[in-house]
């Protein structure tokens, strides 16, 4: 095989991949390879451009042994850190080893969120746990027969088995959404009527903090296609969260409002705020409010039976629905929630 025709092979490669001679000597790399290696390697000896020892014991072995292998490239693209996955194959009859780097920064990137979400999982289910040991071991020995203390300590235990239980059913609930997020949902429902729904399930909660609910919404229904149990979960939480944490306004309003061609949506689309009086959050916080267990008051929000799930569990609903939530907010000036929906 002439070194022309190697060379149009490895062109055709559709990941970055290099020619690497006997001489140890780069003699192929097609665009891919240049652009995550540098545009001036062929002609040099590896070594000097994939530098990372792991990788370099690969080549040198499989020149040796003309047995396959691979090893882990790490490189940079100038936004985050990416991993390659170099896989080394001897020609025989050229006496050439082919390099080819596969991107894994993706697989990467699940792994940790995976190891991420076990650890937070753990970390919020071993405090409650601690709690209820604790007093379990002071029941049966120094508070066995101290009525007052026995009461309050099973008050507690009961708080804190609660906070487990919604714990649970909040990973199921996320576990859920997550499965169906792309099935489209295909039944027909009367949003205003759902928030309507909402508002009157809630209405104990906010007269229990002093707040007041006020809805302004077009006097027609707004019908569109949706899972109403779903999108009902969704103003559940955006509308409950506000009644916890920006009620000290006193007031919470709900804002329905129609485009016939929306920014976001780009065609028709309904955008529910849910606005907010309270102390606000902090700028640093809003880009990350959505992640899992991420909470911009971890103590106040554990006071107030927060699982840190449920803004995570809003996102994927909404990308079921092709929606959007958009979180606008300063502190000392409230918050405002925007859920934007297709119609």
């Amino acid at each position: 095989m002439t070194d022309n025709l190697l060379s149009e092979l490895v062109a055709a490669i559709p990941l970055p991949a290099l020619l690497v001679d006997r001489a140890e000597r780069i003699v192929a790399a097609n665009t891919e390879a240049r652009t995550l290696l540098g545009h001036v390697i062929e002609g040099r000896h590896f070594a000097t451009i994939l530098r990372q020892p792991q990788v370099i014991d690969l080549v040198e072995q499989c020149l040796r042994s003309q047995q396959p292998g691979k090893a882990r490239h790490l490189s940079n693209d100038g936004a985050q850190d990416t991993t390659f996955e170099v896989e080394c194959r001897y020609m025989n009859g050229t006496d050439k080893v082919l390099a080819v780097f596969q991107d894994v920064t993706h697989l990467e990137q699940a792994g940790q969120m995976r190891r991420d979400f076990v650890a937070n999982v753990s970390h919020e289910l071993r405090t409650p746990l601690t709690a209820l040991m604790g007093f379990i071991e002071t029941l049966r020995g120094p508070a066995r027969d101290d009525t007052a203390a026995r009461d309050r300590f099973l008050q507690i235990m009961t708080d804190e088995a609660n906070r487990m239980n919604r714990l649970v059913g909040d990973l199921l609930s996320l576990n859920r959404v997550e499965s169906e997020e792309r099935v489209r949902p295909k039944e027909p429902l009367k949003l205003t009527g759902l928030i309507r729904s909402t508002l009157n399930t809630l209405k104990p909660l906010a007269d229990d903090a002093s707040v007041r609910l006020s809805l302004d919404a077009p006097d027609e229904p707004v019908e569109m296609v949706g899972d109403s149990d779903q999108l009902r979960q969704v103003f559940t939480n955006l509308v409950e969260n506000a009644i916890k944490y920006g009620g000290s306004g006193g007031v919470v309003d709900v804002i329905v409002t129609l485009s016939e061609r929306d920014t976001a949506m780009r065609g028709p689309a309904v955008r529910i705020k849910i606005v907010d009086q309270g102390p606000g959050i902090d700028a640093k916080h809003l880009p990350r409010l959505t992640e899992r267990f991420y909470r911009a008051d971890s103590h106040r929000s554990r006071e107030l039976g927060g699982t840190g799930l449920g803004l995570a569990i809003v996102k994927h609903i909404l990308n079921r629905h092709r929606g959007r939530l958009r979180v606008e907010s300063e502190l000392g000036q409230g918050a405002v929630f925007t859920v934007i929906l297709p119609r």
